[in-house]
């Protein structure tokens, strides 16, 4: 069992941060923004609350012809209205086919606390403000069962680094206040090369 904080995000990288509070979101993971014809990777912000405008669906075009990585970082999702696997696939229709590589667990109250990684299995939990990776629970397993088939299958078709060569986008939760998705947004940034 181990705490950490995410790891920090390679300063040479350049990412381009779009979406409703892409400003709040480069700053908490004090991100180097760039334009996106010159950025090394681009996070699209899809919103729980208000979802993904037009203009950043343009964006997220451009980004495709561009060749772009680009990640879905899902936010607002403590208003338990709409989940991240509602939003993900919303995501997936109205921009290309996402992948979820962790799934969300919610603590008896409803909040999202904690992440499973459909690869590994493993357990972060969020759920004091602080990452901490435990092994998940034999029913954990049998609940996801089904997506870590889903996903495994992806890998499998994109290749390893799908993500980086700009192929697939995964899809990552985010919630600023107990840090829930953080680790793995800045983990996945971290593979992808710097062109300066």
């Amino acid at each position: 069992m181990s705490t950490q904080i995410y790891p920090l995000i390679k300063p040479e990288l350049k990412v381009c941060v779009v979406g409703k509070s892409s400003g709040e979101i480069a700053e908490y993971f004090n991100l180097n923004q760039a334009p996106l014809e010159q950025a090394d990777g681009a996070m699209f912000i899809v919103s729980a609350v208000d979802g993904i405008s037009a203009g950043d669906i343009e964006i997220w075009n451009t980004a495709r012809e561009l060749y772009v990585p680009s990640m879905v970082l899902i936010s607002e999702l403590s208003n338990g209205e709409t989940d991240f696997d509602d939003m993900s696939a919303i995501a997936g229709r109205i921009l290309d086919p996402v992948q979820t590589p962790f799934l969300v667990l919610h603590d008896d109250a409803g909040n999202p606390t904690a992440l499973i990684d459909l690869e590994t299995l493993k357990l972060s939990d969020y759920s004091t403000g602080s990452r901490v990776e435990l092994e998940s629970d034999p029913e954990h397993k049998v609940l996801v069962f089904d997506f870590r088939k889903e996903f495994l299958e992806a890998i499998e078709e994109f290749g390893p680094n799908s993500f980086e060569e700009a192929l697939s986008f995964p899809a990552i939760p985010f919630i600023s206040v107990n840090g829930l998705g953080s680790f793995e947004i800045a983990s996945l940034l971290n593979k992808l090369p710097s062109r300066s």
